[in-house]
């Protein structure tokens, strides 16, 4: 091996720098892992939603999967209404737009907590709770154990729940999700998942103070279904 520092890892550390400041600026900074927010305002059963066009994944074999499913409210719907008036105080504000850096976000902290990269986590996650994950990290390396996660692909992404409470704009996710989790111990042994796929629903939470300045919406919440 050479003294010269790889050129592949600078390159890599660049996109990965590039991607963190990307979501920051969509989503903004805070997490809460498996800490749910105070609930929302939900659909009815059977509520409609309007479908948004989107283009299919490629599996990681290189086999095009079929393409997520991504759904907004219907504009009468509670949800609806309350991303109408978040658009009145935000022109800006597109609601597919939003769904395309929630997909980016999902995907860079669930694989960046499996894989224990503290720097991303670190900032895309608020003090407090990149303290939890980071506390989760080292008992996992504490404990020899490693994890992989890899987000497969989205089979659907709904904007599932809105609210407007002043100015505070509070937007809930759903998002459908095939994974591979695998965790193993000491010697590669397996402690738990495996290489089957598994379909993972979760329902992330974010909120924005529409009258500051920063534009970074704040991944509050995650819970399970």
């Amino acid at each position: 091996m050479t003294g010269g520092f790889p050129v592949d890892l600078i390159l890599f550390a660049m996109v990965a720098a590039f991607l963190v400041l990307r979501l920051r600026g969509i989503l903004g900074r805070r997490t809460g892992y498996e800490r749910p927010p105070a609930p929302l305002d939900q659909p009815a059963p059977g509520e409609a939603q309007r479908t948004i066009d989107t283009t299919a994944e490629d599996a990681p074999d290189g086999r095009a999967l079929p393409a997520p499913s991504r759904a907004l409210p219907t504009p009468a719907s509670p949800a609806g209404q309350a991303l109408s008036r978040i658009v009145q105080v935000d022109p800006g504000f597109d609601p597919a737009a939003f769904l395309d850096g929630a997909e980016g976000a999902f995907r860079m902290i669930v694989t960046s907590f499996a894989s224990g990269d503290r720097e991303t986590l670190k900032g895309l996650l608020a003090p407090d709770v990149y303290a939890d994950f980071e506390a989760a990290v080292t008992a996992r390396e504490q404990a020899g154990e490693t994890q992989r996660t890899e987000v497969v692909t989205f089979r659907e992404s709904t904007l599932l729940e809105a609210d407007l409470r002043g100015t505070f704009a509070t937007i809930g996710v759903r998002f459908v999700t095939d994974q591979i989790n695998i965790t193993t111990g000491q010697n590669g042994i397996l402690v738990a998942g495996s290489e089957a796929v598994t379909e993972t629903i979760d329902i992330w939470s974010f909120v924005r103070d529409l009258a500051a300045a920063d534009p970074t919406w704040l991944l509050v919440g995650t819970r399970s279904e």
